[in-house]
């Protein structure tokens, strides 16, 4: 199956977790909404406090519905692409195939989240280093850029996850623990071939980015652009607390810059949800097809995961355990 035919018969997993996003945000509103005319009933002026705890258990509740939303669909996605690149076909019902893969393969919620946040872990640290091996060499300037660097690497660290996640379950034989050092390994040897995939990465990125916000920022700007007299009000009070604060710049003052500024806010929210629902998936199945062939040609061995025990002690940790 090409990139395209994958992107589009697992495109559905990526649409459902847009709906469940918003449900939660509703679910959430709801709660919020009804501890407010529960407090301001029962209590005199308790309609702030009530809305604090409606929050609070709206987000508990939020947390534990997308924690299990993003355990069936996230992994059931990359399960299913990893099929398609590895087997070269899916099924009809590729949904209800994904679900059964990951609860085949995991079991449980507990288990699935073990590995990812193994995985998460070994990366982060890696990325961690980079930062203060800038530090070492440049002092406050080598930090610098060793941060801008581990920001840059938070990217590649959350591609690197879905492939790691991609190898396990390719290694259906091997359990979980050791397919995820296998995975982490096949980063380092094959740096170069994952280095090209991260100009696919950043480039779509950025081009979607400028495409889709700059689209939406000029939208809101020309809704938002309508009414002059709230941004004056807005920016005089600004003024105000500016007058008691340095921390508030002085652009936020300008009525005329307010609604850029909302604009541009609107038009990155938009961009985030629209790319990572439409466009990540699509780049993902391009950078996950070079992870799992490289690795199919190349099985990790002993050796290789002795060489990464330095590198990270949770890697080294995970690997003693097996």
């Amino acid at each position: 199956m090409s990139n395209k035919e994958i992107y589009k018969k697992t495109l559905g997993f990526s649409i459902r977790r847009l709906l469940w996003d918003v449900l939660t945000l509703l679910l959430l509103a709801g709660f919020a909404t009804a501890g407010f005319f529960l407090g301001d009933k029962f209590m005199e002026d308790g309609g702030p406090i009530g809305l604090i705890i409606g929050a609070i258990v709206g987000i508990i509740i939020v947390a534990l519905v997308l924690r299990f939303i993003s355990y069936t669909y996230k992994a059931g996605q990359i399960a299913m692409m990893t099929r398609g690149i590895t087997e070269g076909e899916l099924p009809d019902n590729v949904i209800a195939e994904g679900k059964r893969t990951v609860k085949e393969r995991f079991g449980t919620v507990a288990a699935y989240f073990a590995v990812t946040g193994v995985i998460k872990g070994i990366f982060n640290q890696i990325g961690r280093g980079i930062t203060k091996v800038g530090q070492a060499i440049g002092g406050d300037a080598g930090g610098t850029v060793g941060s801008a660097v581990s920001s840059v690497m938070q990217t590649i660290i959350n591609y690197l996850c879905d492939c790691c996640l991609g190898w396990v379950f390719y290694r259906r034989e091997q359990k979980a623990a050791k397919a995820t050092c296998e995975g982490a390994v096949l980063f380092f040897k094959h740096g170069k071939t994952f280095a090209k995939n991260m100009g696919r990465v950043f480039g779509m990125g950025l081009v979607s980015f400028l495409l889709i916000g700059g689209v939406f920022a000029g939208l809101f700007y020309l809704l938002f652009s309508n009414h002059p007299e709230f941004y004056n009000k807005l920016a005089q009070e600004i003024a105000e607390a500016a007058a008691q604060s340095e921390k508030i710049p002085a652009f936020l003052t300008d009525p005329n810059m307010l609604p850029i500024v909302f604009a541009a806010i609107g038009g990155i929210i938009m961009w985030s949800v629209i790319h990572s629902v439409f466009v990540k998936p699509f780049v993902l199945t391009g950078v996950l097809r070079n992870f799992i062939e490289s690795g199919m040609n190349d099985i990790p061995t002993e050796a290789s995961f002795s060489a990464l025990d330095s590198k990270s002690p949770k890697f080294k940790k995970l690997h003693s355990e097996l």
